[in-house]
């Protein structure tokens, strides 16, 4: 049930023959009017980074944000076997549709937002790219322009025909998922189906070997309800869904824990020993893992046919434009999607 269709096509990890190899990763610029283009430019200019990165965005609009963060010294168009000098940034120009001003969002760039990581999904599709990396983006603005969008994970779903992904972040030393995503919190008891824990369990167990190497991974369920249930006094969800989909995975030998109530599942003694929790819902494991890591905190999509990584915060309108915004966050999530790369091409 959790594997990929047959049409997400897997092709071999991409490399560049301009920069001594190193893996190709395509990093989408985000919401023009947020601080996605400034920090994607501020990562432009760290060192030390062992892959050659594709920044998907408008040329003129880079540029321009490009002098607030004091990096890169040149703006070059991107070429799949160009050579470029240490300090310049690869642009795959998109245009943008219409004006951006920092900090104001305009619907009429809604589409632009989109063409930019439907660009880097039909890279890494066809391995032109090893990894895509997203900078934010804004949902209600893309709703606004009257484009149903609940978010990236979703969206890279829907467009790689996969029938299943998870969302994961990473940071402080912790990997939290989620069995719900982008929901109300009024529709999440039932959205918490035992199929689809046992599908998302599977995801997690299988891309923790596949892509982080972990041998043997363990991973603690965190139960929906206070004290997780209580023993069914606070509700049955833990007794009839979450318990019965841990018990058949546990039969096949997966190590799986739980339900543990979500107040105590992040205690030092038992993450000790853990690999990852998954929380129920998004509010319910992200609160803490961005309490551990924000601004260094990487959100990683499961069971795509292709590496995706991302920032763990939004557009920062406030910010945009500023030169104060951090870029943090975006730099850990390049630098997990080399790693990611790296390990499947050795692999």
């Amino acid at each position: 049930m959790a594997d990929r269709h047959a049409d997400n096509l897997q092709s071999p990890p991409a490399t560049s023959s301009g920069r001594n190899a190193l893996p190709l990763i395509a990093v989408t610029t985000g919401e023009p009017a947020g601080i996605g283009p400034e920090i994607c430019m501020a990562a432009a200019a760290v060192g030390g980074i062992p892959a050659r990165l594709v920044f998907i965005g408008d040329r003129e609009l880079l540029a321009s944000r490009a002098t607030l963060s004091g990096g890169a010294r040149s703006i070059r168009d991107y070429g799949r076997q160009a050579k470029t000098a240490p300090g310049d940034v690869e642009v795959l120009h998109c245009p943008l549709k219409g004006d951006s001003r920092p900090g104001q969002l305009d619907p009429a760039n809604a589409r632009y937002v989109l063409d930019t990581i439907d660009r880097a999904i039909a890279g890494c599709a066809s391995g032109e790219f090893a990894a895509m990396v997203t900078a934010p983006v804004s949902k209600a603005v893309i709703n606004d322009a009257g484009i149903g969008f609940t978010g990236h994970t979703e969206y890279l779903a829907a467009q790689t025909h996969t029938g299943a992904v998870v969302m994961m972040l990473v940071g402080g030393g912790l990997r939290v998922a989620l069995a719900t995503t982008h929901l109300s919190l009024a529709d999440v008891p039932g959205a918490v189906t035992r199929e689809g824990l046992d599908v998302t369990l599977r995801i997690i167990v299988r891309e923790l070997r596949e892509r982080f190497g972990i041998t043997a991974p363990r991973v603690l369920v965190a139960g929906l309800n206070p004290h997780a249930g209580e023993g069914g006094h606070l509700g049955r969800e833990e007794i009839e869904v979450i318990a019965p989909a841990i018990a058949r995975l546990r039969a096949e030998g997966l190590e799986v824990e739980g339900p543990i109530p979500a107040d105590t599942v992040f205690v030092p003694a038992r993450m000790a020993a853990a690999d990852c929790v998954l929380a129920m819902y998004h509010d319910q494991g992200l609160p803490v893992l961005k309490y551990a890591s924000f601004g260094g905190g990487v959100n990683v999509t499961l069971g795509l046919p292709f590496i995706r990584t991302s920032v763990d915060h939004g557009t920062a309108l406030d910010l945009a434009g500023s030169g104060r915004a951090d870029a943090g966050s975006l730099v850990a999530a390049v630098k997990l999607a080399c790693e990611l790369a790296e390990r499947r091409i050795v692999q």
